[in-house]
């Protein structure tokens, strides 16, 4: 046993005395940590690895917020918790009916995601989150999170394409006392017409899929009327769909040339169509859907009093016959953020998606001639390079009878998206359009409103036309009053529209303008599309094209 000088002996006992209570210290802290990881949970895998494990599915709970979360101190304002107070929140059986997936069930991945698309389609909500939150002997309990959106519009509404301005008033709300019923009743002015009118339908209609909808319009220049009713093929895994529309529309068609309406004539179409479709549903990535339908069309012409008429009318025609229908569709789905709209989640498909439509027109059925009747669309995206993405698609229609086919109309496009970084996109495009033996009133029509942002709308008619646009797109993070996502975007837009019989004499060749443009996305909004506000500079206009264009308008995507 070592012996200590009398000098050293109380600094020892001090040392000891530190040593005996840091080791204690450190028992304490061990078992507090011991404790505390006892009482936390372990993560909770995600979807794929309980599918893996053969998880069953349990308690499914509906966590539906109001427009603002007012447990984030940034939106628990006084304006916020007003709004929250004003609006009524989507029901949560609403939701519930929406749910691919039910308790007892074998839990799937693909089921979550589609449901997170099909509830994202749902305009009333503006965020979807489906999470595991408790997990045990094989059962996993699931929460799904929205957020709604404020869904009543009492608004006006104004917007300016192609130098022309169209305006209305309306009242409109998309989430009826929370049940997802829209309805609404308004008034507007565009360059073709004023209307009144009134539209109401539910998506989700006596508890499940049955969609219904209503719309009539009293017009300036006519009355227009639909009806519908139907299940659609509302997921992939949907077996069967039928459904039954019909409409009514009387109005007076206009012929463009440079821009000027040249004449007027009058325009009646009816339409309706029975369809009922089965599907095995998904099979090995892949739905294939098979329907049968009944169809009778009316299209009649006429020459309106104090109107210039064209140079000659369409022939009235009557299509009445049988259709079969065919989809193919792979279930190929990307997540991707800030592409079309600013800073919310969105969903590209890049499977293949295509459709072909045959059907016969028979004289024994009231057709005015026999006629076989084609339609078909395909589209397909492509990822080139690490975020890039590709999507191409191509239409067909048209109509064979008397052993030539007519009004045969052929179209293609190319978009091209390329991230440059969290803030800046490019994006390409590039359409061709063509149509073959065409009515007389049927035109492909290129401007303002349709493409080609420095022009007037309909500046240029024609059986052919194409498209070329450049964008260098901005998306910002600001986020202002928690209400709008702001971005931008240059523009290059190339185009023309040539053949037929009413070409523009003025300008027929090739049209190229250069723009500037602001987008405002509103985020809590059920009317949440992209504002564009766009000042356009024509290259080489013709003396009658203003130097600028300003476009103000409404769109669905960036």
């Amino acid at each position: 046993m070592t012996a200590f000088p009398a000098d050293r002996l109380p600094r020892t006992r001090c040392a000891l005395a530190n040593r005996v209570t840091l080791a204690w210290g450190m028992l304490l802290a061990s078992a507090l940590c011991v404790a505390a990881q006892a009482q936390t949970p372990p993560a909770l895998p995600g979807f794929a690895e309980l599918e893996a494990a053969g998880a069953t599915i349990g308690d499914i709970r509906v966590v539906n917020k109001n427009i603002f979360d007012t447990d984030d101190p940034k939106e628990d304002k006084l304006l916020f918790r007003a709004v929250n107070a004003l609006h009524i929140g989507t029901r949560a059986k609403v939701i519930e009916d929406a749910l691919l997936f039910k308790r007892g069930e074998p839990l799937s991945t693909v089921l979550i995601e589609e449901t997170e698309r099909v509830l994202r389609n749902s305009r009333y909500l503006h965020d979807v989150a489906i999470v595991p939150v408790r997990y045990q002997d094989g059962v996993v309990d699931i929460e799904v999170k929205t957020h709604d959106t404020w869904s009543l519009d009492p608004g006006i509404s104004l917007s300016r394409t192609g130098g022309a301005t169209s305006s209305g008033i309306k009242l409109k709300e998309l989430n009826l006392l929370g049940t997802g019923i829209a309805v609404s009743y308004g008034r507007s002015r565009n360059v073709d017409r004023s209307s009144n009118e009134f539209e109401i339908s539910d998506d989700r209609a006596f508890g499940g899929w049955t969609a219904i909808s209503y719309s009539r319009a009293n017009n300036s220049d006519g009355q227009r009327h639909a009806a519908s009713i139907g299940q659609p093929f509302y997921a992939l895994d949907s077996p069967w769909a039928a459904s039954a529309k019909g409409s009514k529309d009387d109005r007076i068609d206009s012929v463009y040339n440079a821009g000027e309406v040249v004449s007027q004539y009058r325009h009646r179409e009816n339409l309706a169509e029975l369809v009922g479709g089965l599907s095995e549903g998904r099979v090995e990535g892949w739905v294939r859907r098979y329907s049968l339908g009944f169809t009778h069309e009316t299209q009649g012409y006429a020459i309106e009093p104090g109107l210039l008429a064209p140079a000659r009318l369409p022939a009235d025609e009557k299509l009445v016959g049988p259709f079969f229908r065919f989809e193919a569709i792979e279930d190929r789905f990307e997540k991707v953020l800030n592409r079309n709209q600013i800073g919310r989640p969105e969903f590209f498909a890049l499977g293949l998606n295509s459709t072909l439509q045959l059907g016969r027109a028979d004289r024994r059925l009231g057709s005015s001639r026999d006629a076989w009747l084609y339609s078909g669309t395909v589209s397909r995206g492509f990822v080139p390079a690490p975020d890039h993405t590709l999507i191409a698609s191509a239409s067909l229609s048209g109509q064979y009878s008397g052993g030539q086919a007519r009004r045969l109309r052929f179209g293609g496009e190319a978009q091209y998206y390329m991230p440059q970084s969290k803030h800046w996109l490019f994006y390409g495009a590039a359409s061709f359009d063509t149509l073959s033996r065409p009515d007389p009133n049927e035109t492909l029509l290129l401007g303002g409103d349709s493409g080609l942002r420095g022009y007037p709308l309909r500046y240029q008619s024609g059986q052919r036309r194409a498209l070329f646009t450049l964008e260098e797109r901005a998306y910002s993070d600001l986020y202002l009053y928690r209400l709008f996502r702001v971005g931008g975007a240059a523009f290059l837009d190339v185009g023309r529209a040539w053949g037929g019989d009413n070409v523009n004499r003025q300008q027929p060749g090739w049209l190229g303008n250069v723009g500037i443009g602001l987008r405002i996305f509103s985020v809590r909004s059920a009317f949440g599309n992209v504002l564009h506000a766009d000042i356009a500079f024509p290259l080489d206009p013709d003396t009658k094209v203003k130097k600028a264009q300003y476009l103000v308008k409404t769109r669905t995507s960036f």
